[in-house]
């Protein structure tokens, strides 16, 4: 008997998996615009980092460094809107 419940637990399993899914083509949009945002969020991370240490920077070359990847994390969030 606990195989009969079993496998209605994973025909019902299935059933509501396929009537979650969306068309394909809703699911890729959905996907590239969740590896957007992902990679925004990143981005956005590493502005906040390099922030905080140009803040505490003392060595003239590391802040120069620092002012360059500052320079470039801004190009690239830029471009992503």
């Amino acid at each position: 008997m606990a195989r009969g419940w079993e496998s209605k637990s994973v025909e019902e399993q299935i059933e509501s998996s396929r009537a979650k899914e969306v068309p394909s083509g809703q699911a890729a949009e959905a996907k590239a615009q969740l590896q957007l945002q992902r990679e925004r969020e990143v981005l956005e991370l590493s502005r906040k980092k390099v922030l905080k240490d140009l803040e505490t920077a003392a060595n003239p070359r590391y802040r120069t460094t620092l002012e360059a990847a500052l320079e470039h994390l801004n190009k690239k969030i830029a471009s992503l809107k």
